[in-house]
Order: structure tokens, then C-alpha cells, then sequence
């Protein structure tokens, strides 16, 4: 159980404005901007180079950025690092382990790391890898974990601490269909328990389902209100199939609505939940034989999408 006491009076868990970081000639992060609040999961999208991995170490303390300013649980990385690092449970990509420690003598390692007490940070470890579904390989060494259980391990790591802001680099990379499913309910579980997640991930259409807001990235520069308008009107679009097409076509135009045609049926605008439940009774009480409707897709990917199209 995450334990959140006494609640500091700011809202923003993470401050980010005008990050910049050059790997010499090589300008990784150039104007990247954010907020994170406390008890949501927040997704950083965007294609491979595009300066994630590098924001997200940068918010993590482990690299000092060339410009701008940077506030984790209201301290700065560059002067505080001991309140970040107690606050940040850090995820990186690939685990980097001890092969040869068990599963639990990694946790319980990372414990002692935290100044936990050993036998609380025995429990402690055991505890996390019955919430991460790894309590069977307590007594493995680290080294005959697959990739997916390795992923898991590397969560469980992140959140021996009880920290209040998680960055999480790609978590889902190598994870079957039901630990995904897990990985989506355990970030939802910590963000209602008061934690404020950041998420890189690549597969959009489960962070659909996941996070509360999304920050995009190109060519090391965050898009701000721009995407924020892109995924609001991607969630606008619905699709409509029919069994059979031309009377959904002949009712929508002769009450003069406008759709795009699509396979099957139709796309169009709704202004929200409430207006699209009005669209479906209008279209079967006029006989339309309906068999789906709902949202065009991925919202995220839509907007990635016209995010790719814009950059190239």
C-alpha cells in the first residue's frame, strides 16, 4: 500500500519548463515542458529519439540538464537530489540486475539501499513480488527470469521505497497479454492511492485505457497545447457500421448531417458521450440495423499519427 502522509500544498508533483540537454553536437532535449499532478498517470509519447528516455532521466536526477528548470515533489535535482531520489521510484527500460541475487535479495538489497530495516525490508520485498505476480521466483536468481518477468521485478525495485512520483520508461516492453493487463490496474491502483505517474510506452492503445493526460514529443521538444487540441478532437470521432451501409448513408444526409463514408459505415463528430448515445436511438429508431458504434480509435494514436504526418 502506498502511504501518502501529510500531503505537501502544491498539486504538481513534477515541474518541468524549458528543459534543454545537448550529448555534444547532438541536441537530445531542446524545450521540453510539463507538469505531472499528484494522483494521475501522465503519458510521454513520441517516436525513438524524439529526447524521452533523456527527459525522464533528467526528471530523475541521474543526468543535470544544460537549461531550464526542473521541480520533483518541489525540490530541484541539481540541488536536492537526496529528496528526489527518496521521492522517485525510477523504471528504466531494461533492468539492470544482480544475476546472481534472488528475486527477493534484490528487493530486500534495494531496502537496505533506502535504509529500510532488514527484516521489514524482507517483507517488504516479499510483499511487492505477490503484487508484481512474482512471489514463486522469490528464491530464483534474477538471471532466469524472462523478459516480461524481468519487467516486473524492475517495477516491484521502483516501488520498494513507498515513493510518491514513478517514472516509468517503457514498462510493457516484453510483457504477455495478462501482465499487461496487471501493469494497467497497478497503475491505476498507485495513482488512486495518491502517486503521480509518468509513463513512455509506445503502445498507445493501452495507455488509452491507462492515463489521465498526454504530453507529446518530437525532435526533443514537448507540443503542449497543440496535442492537447489533437487528442481532444481525436476523441470526437466516432465510427458507425451498419449491416447494410446505404440507408445509414440516405438517413444521415437527407437530415443533412455530416460524415466521412468508411468501410462499412461512417465516421463522425461527437461532442461527447451524451450527444453520441442521441446519435445511436436517432439512427435505430429510424430502422438502421446498427451492429457497432463507438470511437474511431486509439486517441493517442490517432494524434501520434498527426504528429508523425507533421513531422515529416
Amino acid at each position: 500500500m502506498m502511504i501518502v502522509e501529510e500531503a505537501p500544498a502544491f498539486t504538481e508533483a513534477i515541474v518541468a519548463r524549458g528543459v534543454a540537454r545537448a550529448f555534444g553536437k547532438v541536441q537530445a532535449v531542446q524545450d521540453a515542458t510539463l507538469n505531472v499532478p499528484r494522483g494521475q498517470v501522465t503519458a510521454l509519447i513520441g517516436p525513438n529519439g524524439c529526447g524521452k528516455t533523456t527527459l525522464m532521466l533528467m526528471l530523475a536526477g541521474l543526468l543535470k540538464p544544460d537549461a531550464g528548470q526542473i521541480r520533483v515533489a518541489g525540490a530541484d535535482p541539481r540541488t536536492d537530489a537526496a529528496v528526489v531520489r527518496t521521492a522517485i521510484g525510477w523504471m528504466p527500460d531494461q533492468l539492470g540486475s544482480w544475476d546472481n541475487l534472488t528475486c527477493l535479495q534484490t528487493l530486500t538489497l534495494m531496502g537496505h539501499a533506502y535504509r529500510i530495516p532488514g527484516a521489514h525490508a524482507r517483507d517488504k520485498g516479499m510483499a511487492l513480488l505477490k503484487r508484481v505476480h512474482l512471489d514463486e521466483f522469490a528464491g530464483r536468481p534474477a538471471r532466469v527470469l524472462s523478459r516480461g518477468q524481468k519487467q516486473r521485478l524492475s517495477l516491484a525495485r521502483a516501488l520498494v521505497h513507498d515513493p510518491s512520483v514513478l517514472l516509468l520508461d517503457e514498462p510493457a516492453n516484453g510483457l504477455d497479454p495478462r501482465s499487461r493487463v496487471e501493469l494497467r490496474g497497478l497503475v491505476r491502483d498507485l495513482a488512486a492511492e495518491g502517486c503521480a505517474v509518468l509513463i513512455s510506452s509506445h503502445v498507445l492503445s493501452e495507455l488509452d485505457e491507462m492515463v489521465d493526460a498526454a504530453v507529446f514529443m518530437s525532435k526533443g521538444r514537448t507540443l503542449g497545447d497543440d496535442a492537447a487540441r489533437m487528442v481532444a478532437e481525436a476523441k470526437t470521432r466516432y465510427r458507425i457500421w451498419a449491416l447494410d451501409p446505404v440507408p445509414l448513408r440516405e438517413a444521415l444526409r437527407a437530415a443533412q448531417v455530416e460524415f466521412d463514408e468508411a468501410e462499412g459505415g461512417v465516421l463522425m463528430r461527437m461532442e461527447d458521450e451524451r450527444e453520441a448515445a442521441r446519435a445511436l436511438a436517432w439512427l435505430v429508431g429510424r430502422g438502421i440495423e446498427v451492429h457497432r458504434f463507438g470511437p474511431a480509435g486509439s486517441a493517442l494514436e490517432q494524434t501520434y499519427m498527426a504528429m508523425e504526418e507533421d513531422r515529416r
